[in-house]
Parts: C-alpha cells; sequence; structure tokens
C-alpha cells in the first residue's frame, strides 16, 4: 500500500508532460484562422479544447500544454463530425511565479468542402 502512495504521484506527474494525443479521426482535422471563401462550409458547434490544470501543468512543458490543447480541440471536433476548426480564443492560465500551468483554445466546428 505505501508504494502505491509513492508511486502514483509519480505516474500522475509522467502522465501530465505528454501533451493530449490524436484520435485517428482528428487527425484529419485542420485548424485554420479563418474560413476561406471557396470552402462550403456547415457549423457543427462551439467546442473547446484544453492541457493542463494545477496539478499536471508543472509537470508540462509548454509546448506539450499548447500542443495537448490544439490535440484537444481536434479531438472535440472530430467528435461533431467536423473536418475544420478555426480558433476563437486562447486562454492560458500562470501560477504566482507566472509559470504556464494550462492553455485553452475555444473554437468553431465546421464541416467543409470545396
Amino acid at each position: 500500500m505505501k508504494k502505491l502512495l509513492l508511486v502514483a504521484p509519480v505516474a500522475l506527474s509522467l502522465v501530465g508532460c505528454a501533451a493530449t494525443s490524436l484520435s485517428e479521426q482528428a487527425q484529419r482535422v485542420v485548424i485554420l484562422q479563418n474560413l476561406p471563401a471557396q470552402f462550403q462550409c456547415t457549423y457543427k458547434g462551439e467546442i473547446a479544447g484544453a492541457q493542463g490544470n494545477w496539478l499536471t501543468g508543472y509537470w508540462t512543458s509548454n509546448k506539450n500544454l499548447a500542443l495537448g490543447a490544439r490535440n484537444d480541440l481536434r479531438n472535440e471536433a472530430a467528435k461533431l463530425g467536423a473536418n475544420v476548426v478555426v480558433i476563437s480564443e486562447t486562454l492560458s492560465g500562470t501560477d504566482e511565479s507566472n509559470e504556464l500551468k494550462n492553455v485553452t483554445h475555444i473554437g468553431r466546428a465546421y464541416v467543409c468542402r470545396k
């Protein structure tokens, strides 16, 4: 039991170090700044993607926080059947030392075709 109590925090911290992975469907989702005029798009909904929190953010690099939030956003878009996301807002949280602890992207998901 004591070993489990010692191993659990280490395991949790290691999980927090990696960026959220992409699902197979999300690999086909692209993130754009704006919808190109030549695309015919159907709005699917507003989505959010995030990585990090008060515990795991300490152990996760800024790069993995940013990439993980984008991957989470693409995963959420894929769940709606979307293939395009336009990010409308990015939020980030820091601790008292101004170290980045989490990143959240808010976006609009679309199904688009040319």
